[in-house]
C-alpha cells in the first residue's frame, strides 16, 4: 500500500514516482483559489485527461443493466477473503498485471475490513463490493491499468464527494493513484465523512480566497479551448507587445507624458510603451488650447506621426467598405480568421502581427459580449479594417520599433464603433488621447476599457475643434472666460435670461378668459403662467384664440379693443383669404423633393437654390424646420397623408411673407413674442393655406387672435381637432368694413354725470 505524503510544492504532483522525495502518492482537498491554484488546476486537469480520470459531478450508481451484466459474468457470491477478491479482479479486469491486481485487491480488502470493524454486516459489505467492482469496470479501468508505473495516474474529482465515492477513491489512492478533490463550497461536507482528515490533506498555501463565482472544470475547459482557438487565429505571435499607461509618471501636467520620447519610456526591447487616456474637462481655461497646440507642434518636430479627428470619426465610405471582401460565415471565429487576412503592412511583418493579434483580441471580446448576431459582429470588424486602412499610412509611415504615433479624438466617442476602434488602436504602437473639454456636453463619451486611464479636471470649456495649424486659431482671453462664468452664474436657473440664450422652444397654448387676452398680450413670455425651461428647451405659453361677435354691438369699442393689440410685433390681416389657393407658389414644384416618406430632407432644403430662409440664423432655420416637421407629424391639418396635403403644407411654409419671416428671425424665446391678428368681417372663407400658416405660427410661438364679428366658421374648418379657444363676446354683426386700425382713434365715452355735465359745458 502507498502512503499519502505531504507536498513540498504543487509541482510535486507532476514528478514521477522515482523522483519524489518519499515514495508515496498525494491526496489533497482544494478548497480555496488564487492564481497559483488556477495554474496548477490547468496542469493537473491535462494530466488527468491524458492519464487518469476526471469526475464532474457524482459517479452514477450502477444501473440494472450494469448489475445484470456483473451477475452474468461474475455471479453474486461474496467472501470476505483476499484470495477471493484477487480471483474476481483477474476475471473482471483482465488487463491488470499481477502487481496491480494485488494492490487493488489488498486495498479493497482493507477498506471492507475497516467497514466490518465499524459494525457493517456481510450483506452490506457485499453491496459495497459489487458497487466497487462496477465502478472500477465502468469508470476507473483506465486508472487500474497504470498503477505502479513511474508516471503516477491522476484522479480529479469536482464537487462534494459521497461516502462510497470517497471509499473507492481511497482504495485507488492507496493502490498508487494521485487524487485532487476540488471543493468549491469549502470543507464542511467532506469533514462529515472524514472528521480527522485521515484520508486526505487540505491544501493550505498563502493567499487562498474563494473560488470565482461560476468557476468549474467545464468553464476552465472552455477557456482552454478558447485560448487554443485564439492561438490558431493569431497565426505567428508578434515578438513585442504593449505596455499601456503602466510606465507613466503621473505628472500633474496632464499631457507631459505624451511629449516624452518613446526610447525614454521603458527599457524592455520586447515592449512598446504607449498611452491610452481620456481627459474630461480642462486643466486651465486660459492655457488649454495653447497647451494642446504647442504639444502638437512638439510632437511633429520630434518626427511623431499625428492624426487629429474633430467631433467623430467619419463613417467608412461605400468604396472603403467594398474594399473589404467578405464571405458567408457560419461561426464568429471563421469570420475573424478570414477578415484578419485583410490586415497587411508590408513594411514590417512584426507590426502586422501586432495588428492581427489586437484585431483578434478585440473581436473575440466583442463576440463574448454579444455572439447572437453574426452580421452585426461582421459589420464591427469591417469598420475596424476600413478605419485602419484609412489611417495606416498616417500613423505608421516607415514605422520602426519603438516608434509611437499619436491619435487624438476631440469630443469623445459618439458610438460603439468609434469606441471599439480606439480600443483597437490603444493596443498598437499608438498614443491615444481622447479630449472631452465640455463637461456639460449632452452626449458623453461612451468608451470603456480596462486599459483606459481617465483624468478628470474641474473646469469646462465649450470647444469643438482641436487647435491645429490647419484651422483658424481662436485663443480666448481671461476676460472672455470671466464673462462666460458670469453668464453661468446670472442666467442659469435664476429667472434672468441672456439675449437669445435658448435655441429650442415648444409652444404651450393657454386657456384664458377673453378679458385676459389684453392683459397677457404685451407681457413677456417669461412672466406668463406655465413658462418654464427644461434641459435647454423653453416652454412658451402662447395665446391662440377666436373671438366671435361684438360686445354690446358697440363697433367703436370693438375696433378700439383690437387696436390695443397692435404692437410693433403684430402682423395684421384684415381680409380673408390672406393667401388664395390659386396664388402662384414657386415652392409647389419642389415640395416632393423637400419631403420624402413623411420626413423633411433638411440637407436638400438648405442647399436648394430656391430656399428662401438661408440668411436666417442657423438656430432659427432649425426651429422653423422642427415646427414644420411637427405640423406634418401631428396631422393637425385635414388631408395630411390622405390627399397630398402634406406637400401643400411644405410649399406654403417655404413661401412665407418676408415680414413674417423677419418677426421670426428677431424672436427671443424668453421675451416678447410676435403676434398675429386676423380679422374676418365678411362671408369669405379662410383658405387652406391660411390655416396652414396660422397652425405653423402657433407652433413657432406667435400669439394669434381671430376676430370674427359674424361668428362664422373660419380657420377651424381645416383643423382635425379643436386647437384654439373660442370666446363668444356678444351679438353677431355682418357686412362690416375694417377701418384703418393703425390710425383709428377711439372716442372716449363719458362714464358719469359729472363727465357728462362738464363735457357739455366745453
Amino acid at each position: 500500500m502507498f502512503e499519502h505524503k505531504r507536498l513540498v510544492g504543487l509541482d510535486d504532483y507532476f514528478k514521477e514516482l522515482s523522483a519524489r522525495p518519499e515514495k508515496g502518492v498525494y491526496f489533497y482537498r482544494v478548497c480555496g483559489y488564487n492564481e497559483q491554484v488556477a495554474e496548477f488546476l490547468k496542469k493537473y486537469y491535462e494530466a488527468a485527461r491524458t492519464s487518469g480520470v476526471i469526475i464532474e459531478g457524482r459517479i452514477p450508481n450502477p444501473d440494472n443493466k450494469n448489475l445484470a451484466y456483473f451477475e452474468e459474468m461474475m455471479g453474486m457470491d461474496f467472501k470476505m477473503d483476499l484470495n477471493f477478491l484477487t480471483m474476481k479482479l483477474k476475471k473482471w479486469l483482465p488487463r491488470m498485471s499481477d502487481y496491480q491486481r494485488g494492490a487493488v485487491a489488498g486495498s479493497i480488502y482493507n477498506t471492507l475490513n475497516e467497514l466490518r470493524s465499524q459494525g457493517k454486516n456481510d450483506n452490506m459489505l457485499k453491496n459495497c463490493y459489487i458497487k466497487f467492482m462496477c465502478w472500477l469496470y465502468y469508470k476507473f479501468e483506465r486508472v487500474t491499468a497504470q498503477l505502479g508505473e513511474s508516471k503516477v495516474p491522476k484522479i480529479l474529482y469536482e464537487g462534494d464527494i459521497s461516502n462510497y465515492e470517497l471509499l473507492l477513491i481511497t482504495v485507488l489512492s492507496n493502490a498508487g493513484c494521485d487524487v485532487v478533490l476540488l471543493q468549491y463550497n469549502g470543507d464542511d461536507e467532506y469533514l462529515k465523512l472524514d472528521p480527522m482528515s485521515k484520508t486526505s490533506h487540505k491544501l493550505d498555501i498563502a493567499g487562498l480566497g474563494a473560488f470565482p463565482e461560476g468557476f468549474s472544470l467545464k468553464g476552465m475547459r472552455q477557456m482552454q479551448q478558447a485560448e487554443a482557438n485564439r492561438q490558431r487565429l493569431y497565426g505567428a505571435e508578434p515578438r513585442f507587445t504593449n505596455c499601456t499607461n503602466a510606465w507613466m509618471s503621473g505628472d500633474e501636467e496632464h499631457i507631459a507624458d505624451f511629449k516624452r520620447p518613446a526610447n525614454e519610456r521603458g527599457t524592455d526591447s520586447k515592449m512598446f510603451y504607449n498611452i491610452f487616456t481620456r481627459i474630461n474637462g480642462v486643466w486651465d481655461k486660459l492655457t488649454y488650447l495653447n497647451d494642446l497646440y504647442q504639444m502638437q507642434l512638439e510632437l511633429k518636430k520630434n518626427g511623431r506621426q499625428v492624426v487629429v479627428i474633430d467631433e467623430g470619426i467619419p463613417l467608412p465610405t461605400p468604396d472603403e467598405i467594398n474594399g473589404v471582401p467578405r464571405k458567408y460565415y457560419n461561426q464568429p471565429e471563421q469570420m475573424i480568421a478570414d477578415l484578419a487576412l485583410q490586415i497587411r503592412y508590408g513594411n514590417n511583418i512584426e507590426l502586422q502581427r501586432v495588428m492581427v493579434k489586437s484585431f483578434v483580441d478585440i473581436m473575440l471580446g466583442e463576440c463574448a459580449a454579444d455572439s447572437s448576431n453574426l452580421n452585426r459582429l461582421t459589420n464591427k470588424a469591417v469598420y475596424i479594417i476600413c478605419w485602419l486602412k484609412r489611417y495606416m499610412t498616417q500613423l505608421f509611415a516607415n514605422w520602426r520599433m519603438p516608434e509611437l504615433s499619436c491619435f487624438i479624438l476631440m469630443g469623445g466617442c459618439k458610438n460603439e464603433h468609434e469606441a471599439m476602434f480606439l480600443r483597437y488602436l490603444a493596443r498598437l504602437p499608438v498614443d491615444v488621447l481622447i479630449l472631452v473639454p465640455d463637461l456639460n456636453a449632452e452626449k458623453k463619451c461612451c468608451l470603456n476599457d480596462k486599459l483606459l486611464f481617465e483624468q478628470n479636471c474641474a473646469e469646462t470649456l465649450d470647444v469643438k475643434k482641436f487647435p491645429s495649424e490647419t484651422t483658424q486659431l481662436q485663443m480666448p482671453t481671461l476676460a472672455y472666460h470671466a464673462e462666460r462664468e458670469l453668464d453661468t452664474l446670472m442666467y442659469q436657473d435664476s429667472g434672468i435670461y441672456r439675449n437669445r440664450q435658448y435655441s429650442k422652444a415648444n409652444a404651450v397654448t393657454l386657456k384664458t378668459m377673453y378679458e385676459e387676452i389684453s392683459l397677457l398680450w404685451k407681457e413677456e413670455l417669461k412672466y406668463r403662467p406655465n413658462f418654464s425651461t427644461v434641459e435647454d428647451v423653453v416652454n412658451m405659453p402662447v395665446i391662440f384664440a377666436k373671438v366671435s361677435g361684438v360686445k354690446d354691438g358697440d363697433l367703436e369699442q370693438y375696433w378700439g379693443s383690437i387696436k390695443q393689440l397692435l404692437t410693433p410685433d403684430t402682423f395684421l390681416i384684415t381680409q380673408a383669404p390672406y393667401i388664395s389657393t390659386d396664388s402662384y407658389n414657386e415652392m409647389k414644384s419642389y415640395s416632393t423633393e423637400f419631403l420624402k416618406r413623411g420626413m423633411l430632407q433638411r440637407r436638400v432644403i438648405k442647399n436648394h437654390p430656391s430656399y428662401r430662409y438661408g440668411f436666417l440664423r442657423d438656430e432659427i432655420q432649425d426651429h422653423m424646420l422642427d415646427k414644420l416637421q411637427l405640423l406634418i407629424d401631428s396631422r393637425m391639418i385635414k388631408g395630411t397623408f390622405e390627399n397630398g396635403t402634406e406637400y401643400t403644407i411644405v410649399a406654403t411654409i417655404m413661401n412665407l411673407n418676408m415680414d413674417m419671416v423677419r418677426k421670426i428671425q428677431s424672436f427671443d424665446f424668453t421675451k416678447s413674442n410676435p403676434k398675429l391678428v386676423y380679422i374676418n368681417p365678411g362671408e369669405r372663407m379662410i383658405s387652406l393655406e391660411d390655416s396652414i400658416i396660422i397652425a405653423f405660427l402657433n407652433l413657432i410661438g406667435f400669439d394669434i387672435v381671430f376676430f370674427v364679428p359674424t361668428g362664422y366658421q373660419s380657420v377651424e374648418k381645416f383643423f382635425n381637432t379643436t386647437v384654439m379657444e373660442e370666446h363668444q363676446i356678444g351679438q353677431y354683426v355682418y357686412d362690416l368694413n375694417v377701418p384703418d386700425l393703425r390710425r383709428f382713434v377711439v372716442k372716449k365715452q363719458p362714464t358719469s354725470w359729472r363727465d357728462r355735465i362738464f363735457k357739455r359745458g366745453k
